[in-house]
């Protein structure tokens, strides 16, 4: 039995990805009739999540920890003592995000490091991301795969009524997070306004190290971290999302905007690109620093549209989570 064990309640996108798995699994065990093949941890509070822990870790097989924390340490630590063996999901790459974002945090990075070095197997969440982590983390290149997230296609679903779209709205997710570099997508919109455009750029998310500076333009509309629904209803209002990331492992919002029938504008260093096919250079910023190559192609989306072409070349049942989580199930089951 797998045992999965993060944050799965937070609203972020790695928690979401966390909960994906967990309903993924669960809904196959209630169907299949032959017994649990997977649990979660349940708990919140640190106390409850111990006990949680030492009572489930002897009854699983294999642990499945879904990003980094000292909880997750513990976890593996417990683990090993019963003789489990531990794979461990990198959403992201902490401590070189956190470098980016000029919030350098050496107890993060002292918990990731860790993590790697226990566990028995890393699986980035997407191949691109799998390649950076065995370049940059040579000494665990051995142990190191991926399995990319999967697309939540109930979207698509959800996104199938009308609704009152800005037709020159845009939208960046990632608020004051330098990785994010929307202090670039500022510049361009301005460029453009002083075109002759009316743009308002909607920036959802935390503070951080750029948030003053973004939010001294004038047409930003800052809506600071919202609910999970409340970014989908977001999407369908704006024509445009763009993630203009100087570092991206994957990142759900460029694929829950085109499933709400957003054009997508993505740099090149997004891992989504690895299940977007058949893009074109409209589609892609090859330069996240040059606001002009981002301004020339945003006024390329307001003139037309690319979510129906991207949309077309996704596949649904490689992209779903059932697939997902059967690769994750395949990838489990050699440890």
């Amino acid at each position: 039995m797998i045992l999965i064990i993060g944050d799965y309640y937070s609203g972020t996108g790695p928690a979401l990805v966390t909960e994906r798995y967990i309903e993924t699994l669960t809904r196959d065990n209630s169907k299949s009739g032959r017994g649990k093949k997977a649990d979660y941890i349940v708990s919140k509070k640190k106390a409850a999540r111990f006990f949680e822990l030492l009572i489930k870790i002897p009854r699983s097989s294999v642990l499945f920890l879904s990003g980094h924390s000292r909880q997750n340490i513990l976890a593996m630590r417990i683990g090993k003592l019963f003789g489990k063996k531990a794979a461990y999901l990198m959403h992201g790459a902490v401590e070189y995000e956190n470098k980016i974002n000029h919030a350098e945090d050496e107890g993060m990075a002292s918990d990731e490091r860790k993590m790697m070095e226990m566990a028995d197997l890393i699986l980035a969440v997407s191949r691109q991301f799998e390649n950076w982590l065995k370049e940059n983390y040579p000494q665990y290149a051995s142990k190191t795969a991926h399995v990319t997230n999967g697309i939540d296609w109930d979207i698509l679903r959800e996104s199938a009524t009308a609704d009152d779209r800005d037709p020159e709205g845009v939208i960046s997710v990632g608020g004051g997070m330098p990785r994010k570099n929307i202090k670039t997508v500022c510049k361009a919109v301005e460029i453009l306004n002083g075109r002759g455009h009316h743009i308002t750029l909607t920036v959802a998310g935390d503070k951080g190290a750029d948030s003053d500076e973004i939010a001294s333009y004038p047409f930003v509309r800052d809506i600071g971290f919202v609910s999970h629904d409340e970014l989908i209803r977001e999407y369908h209002r704006n024509k445009i999302f763009i993630q203009n990331s100087v570092f991206e492992t994957f990142g759900l919002a460029p694929l829950e905007a085109l499933l709400s029938y957003a054009d997508v504008l993505v740099s090149k260093e997004c891992g989504a690109l690895s299940v977007i096919k058949k893009t074109e250079d409209m589609d892609i910023i090859q330069d996240p620093s040059d606001p002009e190559e981002i301004a020339d192609k945003i006024e390329a989306l307001l003139k037309e549209e690319n979510h129906t072409r991207l949309l077309v070349e996704l596949d649904k049942e490689s992209t779903s989570w059932k697939r997902r989580t059967g690769e994750l199930e395949d990838i489990l089951g050699t440890l």
